[in-house]
């Protein structure tokens, strides 16, 4: 299935969020992710996400208890949970269940249909591109943090509710109701160490802005001066639990 550009749809209800994140995910492609701002709309189809179980998942930033950073994920379903990663990306989750437990689907990748000169341009870092240098469509929002970026997104949105009429970040039912079983495919999750290969993580076959699929790369380590411990090499690829 091809995600088109002929609008983004209504809200989806909160009772869709108050399912277990396996279920809820698939369910969630076709789905827009809108967010407006002061600069204008940009909305992603979503075409690849991964579920997460919360405590009962070891992928899962929840899987120790509730802290400072996850708490969003034990609040009410249908908000949005963004986390800060590699020293330099931000990533969006979407909360699932019931109030006290910390289920949560992250958003992988999606098709712009909404506002994709504003995607390109923050996409470039905040300037137009230049003559023959725009990026292809399928890149802009392909994989999470590239997704967060072309829509805007940081930690001043962990919280929001995507389900309210009133919210700058919403999510909206687009072509979810046209997405035939048929049409998703599932596989190994992304870039994690532990509990990988639970086939949590789900996309739309032949969409070309799905995410290239890697398995996770073991970090790096060294000795930390003058303990003999080891540490994680600056930049190495680390392990990172997710929603």
């Amino acid at each position: 299935m091809r995600i088109r550009e002929d609008g983004i749809g209504p809200l989806v209800a909160r009772d869709f969020f108050a399912r277990p994140s396996p279920e809820v995910a698939p369910d969630l492609l076709g789905c827009v992710l809108a967010h407006r701002t002061a600069a204008g709309l940009v909305a992603v189809g979503l075409t690849e996400v991964e579920a997460y179980a919360g405590e009962a998942d070891p992928a899962s930033h929840a899987y120790r208890g509730r802290t400072r950073r996850n708490a969003v994920m034990f609040g009410p379903p249908g908000h949005a949970y963004v986390y800060f990663t590699y020293g330099m990306h931000f990533c969006v989750n979407l909360v699932c269940l019931g109030e006290g437990t910390a289920s949560a689907v992250l958003l992988r990748a999606g098709a712009v249909v909404a506002g994709g000169d504003l995607a390109r341009t923050r996409r470039a870092g905040g300037r137009p591109p230049r003559d023959g240098a725009r990026l292809a469509a399928r890149d802009l929002a392909r994989g999470p943090a590239r997704l967060c970026q072309a829509l805007g997104i940081d930690r001043s949105l962990d919280g929001t509710d995507v389900c309210a009429a009133d919210s700058p970040l919403q999510i909206r039912t687009g072509a979810r109701s046209e997405v035939r079983s048929a049409e998703i495919s599932s596989g190994p999750r992304v870039g994690i160490a532990s509990a990988a290969e639970i086939p949590w993580r789900f996309w739309l076959e032949g969409e070309p802005t799905v995410s290239v699929y890697r398995a996770h790369v073991p970090r790096l380590r060294m000795p930390s001066a003058g303990s003999g411990r080891g540490q994680s090499a600056p930049g190495a690829a680390e392990p990172s639990p997710r929603g």
